[in-house]
């Protein structure tokens, strides 16, 4: 269930905290090789706070209307930058087959790797690695959680 619940949705809410101050982000993001991967400034408050602090919280649910239909991920981890390589292009080639939109912000017969998206947007390529997973889903039964094997 949790896996389909992954490749169902298309945004991943990232958390950080420094200080007393939290904060979340959603983000769109491929599932691939048991790690979450996103496009981001490097500039931005969750990935400055997330590389200072060395950790990272995200969650992810599907669209309810009722406390019944509930069901989602509770996530702890961290956040590393992803360097150009092999698993750069993979990644990169599943993020335009899920998000083909994407496409539309580059001219025709242009080669869409790190650095044209950096140029582009201002981004780098990041993944988020979780170290302990747990699925909710009260359709199971109210308050549902169990913690997800890696």
């Amino acid at each position: 269930m949790a896996h389909r619940l992954v490749a169902e949705q298309n945004t991943l809410t990232l958390a950080t905290a420094e200080g007393d101050t939290a904060w979340a982000a959603p983000v769109y993001y491929v599932f691939l090789k048991s790690s979450f991967y996103f496009l981001s400034s490097p500039n931005s408050r969750h990935i400055t706070e997330a590389l200072k602090s060395g950790r990272a919280s995200a969650s992810m649910h599907a669209a309810a209307s009722t406390w019944k239909e509930i069901r989602g991920l509770q996530m702890a981890g961290r956040i590393r930058v992803v360097n150009p390589g092999l698993d750069a292009i993979q990644v990169l080639r599943a993020y335009l087959k899920k998000y083909p939109f994407t496409k539309e912000f580059f001219k025709e017969n242009i080669s869409l790797d790190l650095d044209t998206f950096a140029q582009r947007f201002g981004v780098k390529l990041y993944r988020f690695i979780p170290t302990l997973v747990y699925y909710l889903d009260n359709q199971i039964r109210f308050a549902f959680r169990e913690e997800v094997t890696l």
